[in-house]
């Protein structure tokens, strides 16, 4: 009467998460299982694959243009309610940077909500004793967009400077100061030593060559030649001392000189000047006191065209547009020309000369730039001076001094792929790492090569992705990659109009993967450390584990497996992927495509995870709090129904505060027939 029970058919199989990465190089159907077809905001490395980190507000760019008068601050507990004499014109979500309050707890960068035309609220990290006795002052925050990020590497110190609109500011503080005016913020700059100092070297060709000596900012004089001091005077109690020259100086406002003798000793130094006319500059000086008609002689720094062979020639620093530095002698490229300029052995002023490349770039184009190539040629390492034009032809030049044919020797001329950005290099492994329209280019393979293997490029499995991008978006400024040590990783930056991504490499696995929600033109290395350029602040890249304060999401389709069944239907029922966290739980949704379906149709995931709160020890109380400890393990099977030969799990992700690591995905199926 009663059949025979039915017999267990299920079965299970497990695959390990897409440590090989993002592949968009090989057919979907040939793709390993531990490859994902998108991988989105998730890091693969050797081990797993980890939910990206995220980053925090390291400096916040600031105006006091529209500030008001502080009338009075005070609180109910954190929240503080400010109130201004006049309307402050501010809005919800606008953040202010709050100094000089007593108490102290008042001050700070916050994100105000507004709730009147003369007050606005913040909550402050701890509660005040009072009302604020002493109300200091504000600043507005701006977003207008960092351009250029330069990492200043003196011998003991390392300051880092942010350039959006016509203003470099000092970045080193929560709140950034503006230190100088330029006319352009995309920069090129280079780090340079020499007997007289630390500076950085930048241009962006339309100022003057811009420089930082380690305390103050400059622009390079057209001049080299000092005029004749008439007089030198300064009237109580002012400290701005006025020379006059017997004949025109030649100078601008910004430019510095050195005065080197005087009659009057507080005179003596570095100044940078502002000119009143064209006798006369002023600058500041060290003291106070009246003095009339003092004497004294004066340098001046400055770039010049030099005189050789009786022939002269004339350049403006105003048309340099990319920096570097080639054993101890500057090298500047001018810009929308086939032109480098070169100065003096340790020379940060004084007579350029021009290379021309006009006779050696058979294809035309212009200089993009130029590098420093180390290399190994089996009599020790040695390096070798790179010109690169948008045309895509690499020019590589071997010697010391460019005046002198015997020791300066044109070593070839290869061709690549179109370089289209002044940021088209980077040294990476003993090796320069080229960007062009075909992708990442290690120079000492492509040079065997010349654009017909594309597989020696680094970014090989990702190769139609970049080629597109870099088709559709070579226009846009902000390409880069650059290498950050400490989670091994290589980044290009993608300035995509719909949205700014990375592309992102693990430089022991070689695996990729590509990153969302860093909008930015322009990332620097800064102790160690990586920093990009947003929206009216300098964001530290790769620090906590939020978004400024915000979730970070991700996704991932993952390759498909037969599950060592290829040509036998299953049916997919349930699915659990298996994660490592440190506290709490992730939002996860998880689901599976069939045959080499791609949609994503798992819709957006909330977070509402709470992450867990572990003891403080010293603080905590024993057998009662909970402690901290390795990461844990968190899984959940979740139900899904696919029916397919072949499958891949589809998985959205959605954390903050907790560091996630994706392990492997385990699978329920039923095999069906071989039809």
């Amino acid at each position: 009467i009663f059949g025979q029970a039915k017999r267990f058919t299920a079965n299970t199989a497990s695959i390990t998460a897409p440590i090989g990465g993002w592949n968009a190089r090989d057919s979907i159907a040939q793709m390993p299982p531990t490859d994902a077809v998108t991988l989105t905001n998730m890091y693969p490395t050797p081990t797993d694959v980890t939910l990206r980190k995220g980053y925090s507000r390291y400096s916040q760019l600031t105006t006091s243009t529209g500030v008001q008068t502080i009338s009075s601050i005070t609180c109910v507990g954190t929240t503080a309610t400010l109130t201004t004499a006049l309307a402050h014109g501010l809005a919800t979500g606008a953040r202010v940077s709050i100094s000089g309050t007593t108490p102290t707890e008042y001050s700070g960068i916050y994100v105000i909500t507004v709730t009147g035309t003369t007050t606005f609220t913040y909550v402050m990290t701890s509660t005040p004793s009072g009302s604020a006795t002493v109300v200091g002052s504000y600043k507005i925050g701006i977003t207008t967009p960092i351009n250029t990020l330069m990492n200043y590497a003196g011998v003991t110190t390392q300051e880092i400077f942010a350039v959006a609109g016509t203003t470099i500011y000092d970045s080193d503080t929560p709140t950034a100061n503006a230190v100088f005016t330029v006319s352009n913020d995309k920069m090129q700059y280079v780090n340079f030593s020499n007997t007289s100092g630390d500076y950085i070297v930048a241009c962006n060709g339309v100022d003057p060559v811009t420089v930082y000596d380690g305390s103050v900012w400059f622009t390079m004089a057209t001049t080299t030649t000092a005029a004749a001091i008439t007089s030198i005077a300064r009237t109580s109690p002012s400290n701005v001392a006025t020379v006059t020259t017997s004949t025109a100086h030649g100078l601008a406002t910004n430019n510095k000189v050195v005065i080197t003798v005087s009659s009057e000793s507080t005179f003596l130094g570095s100044h940078v000047v502002t000119v009143t006319g064209a006798n006369t500059f002023t600058f500041v000086s060290s003291a106070t006191t009246t003095v009339v008609g003092a004497t004294g002689t004066y340098t001046v720094l400055g770039i010049k065209g030099g005189t050789t062979g009786g022939t002269s020639y004339s350049i403006n620093s105003n048309t340099f547009v990319h920096v570097n530095l080639f054993k101890n002698r500057l090298y500047f490229t001018e810009k929308n020309s086939m032109k480098v300029w070169y100065m003096p052995v340790n020379s940060l002023g004084g007579d350029a000369f021009p290379l021309d490349f006009g006779g050696i770039a058979r294809n035309g184009g212009f200089i993009q730039g130029m590098f420093t190539w180390t290399l190994d040629a089996g009599q020790g390492a040695d390096d070798y001076a790179g010109f690169a034009t948008n045309m895509g032809e690499v020019i590589i030049y071997n010697g010391t001094d460019p005046t002198d044919a015997t020791t300066w020797l044109l070593k070839g001329v290869w061709q690549m792929g179109y370089i289209f950005s002044r940021r088209f290099f980077f040294k990476f492994a003993g090796d320069i790492l080229l960007l062009t329209q075909d992708g990442l280019v290690p120079l000492a393979a492509s040079l065997q090569s010349s654009r017909l293997d594309p597989r020696i490029n680094i970014t090989d499995k990702i190769y139609y992705e970049i080629s597109r991008e870099a088709d559709q978006y070579s226009s846009q400024y902000g390409w880069q990659a650059i290498y950050y040590a400490k989670p091994n990783m290589l980044l290009i930056n993608i300035p995509n109009p719909a949205g700014t991504e990375q592309y992102v490499m693990h430089t022991i696995s070689k695996a990729w993967c590509n990153f969302t929600g860093i909008s930015t033109t322009v990332f620097e290395m800064h102790n160690d450390d990586l920093y990009f350029g947003g929206a009216g602040f300098i964001g530290k890249f790769w620090d906590g584990f939020a978004d400024d304060d915000q979730p970070i999401s991700g996704t991932c389709q993952q390759a498909y497996s037969y599950f060592d069944m290829p040509g036998q239907q299953k049916r997919f029922t349930m699915i659990r992927p298996t994660f490592l966290v440190d506290a709490g739980a992730p939002g996860v949704y998880a689901g599976i495509n069939t045959d080499f379906q791609t949609q994503n149709n798992l819709g957006q995931v909330s977070f509402q995870s709470v992450p867990t709160t572990v003891g403080v020890w010293d603080a905590a109380t024993w057998d009662v709090e909970s402690w901290a400890g390795n990461l844990i393990v968190y899984r959940n099977w979740q139900g899904v129904s696919g029916l397919g030969y072949a499958a891949g799990v589809n998985l959205n992700i959605v954390s903050q505060g907790i560091d996630v690591h994706w392990v492997s995905t385990d699978f329920v199926m039923e095999k069906g027939t071989v039809l």
